[in-house]
């Protein structure tokens, strides 16, 4: 399964990977990695994909919004499965990613186990 984590954090990025991969889904996982929105939408386009892991807040004029909107207007990525990922707990960033399609959220810092059961949730819902 190939996992995109895009996140400007370079250490986030690797939690994130490294609780993905003790999750042990039953298949090998792969990642490809992001640290901005220009550059998830350009692996989008260019590798497969299975699950993205979507930060609100990147650090260029693309916003994770941005980036979970342009794949729900995809027919190619329209049903891949995002879960978003923010530092900030505002219900109103929780709102806006499920209203435009996110399958679910996680705040920052990650619960380890809260996270899993939203990923393997997101999993088994797609496949």
């Amino acid at each position: 399964m190939e996992f995109l984590v895009v996140d400007d954090s370079r250490p986030t990025r690797n939690l994130i990977k490294n609780y993905v991969t003790e999750m042990k889904i039953g298949e090998p996982c792969y990642f490809l990695e992001a640290e901005d929105g220009e550059n998830a939408l350009k692996l989008l386009k260019t590798r497969h994909v299975d699950f993205v892991l979507l930060d609100w807040n990147l650090s260029t004029s693309m916003t994770g919004l941005d980036v979970l909107k342009t794949i729900r207007n995809s027919d190619k990525l329209k049903k891949l499965p995002v879960i978003m990922i923010t530092g900030e707990s505002d219900k109103q960033n929780v709102i806006e990613s499920i209203k435009n399609g996110a399958n679910d959220f996680a705040s920052k810092p990650i619960d380890k186990k809260s996270f899993a059961e939203k990923v393997l949730k997101a999993i088994t819902t797609v496949k």
